[in-house]
């Protein structure tokens, strides 16, 4: 299973949703879905916007973990 650590990224960057949003140019709404694991699919492209906006790699923001 794949998670999402976004919050977790956002608050070692002392960023906001709407800060990140406006960065990105994704809204709010779309990044919250992403940020509570609610996301079917993601671009590659949107990974990259976030990634730069937080000064992370993509291993910083998603997890895999093997299912039981």
């Amino acid at each position: 299973m794949i998670t999402v650590n976004l919050d977790v990224m956002m608050a070692k960057r002392k960023m906001s949703l709407n800060t990140l949003s406006e960065k990105v140019g994704i809204t709010v709404a779309n990044l919250s879905i992403l940020k509570n694991n609610k996301a079917k699919a993601v671009r590659f492209s949107t990974l990259d916007a976030i990634c730069k906006a937080l000064d992370c790699d993509v291993q910083d923001i998603l997890n895999y973990e093997k299912e039981a």
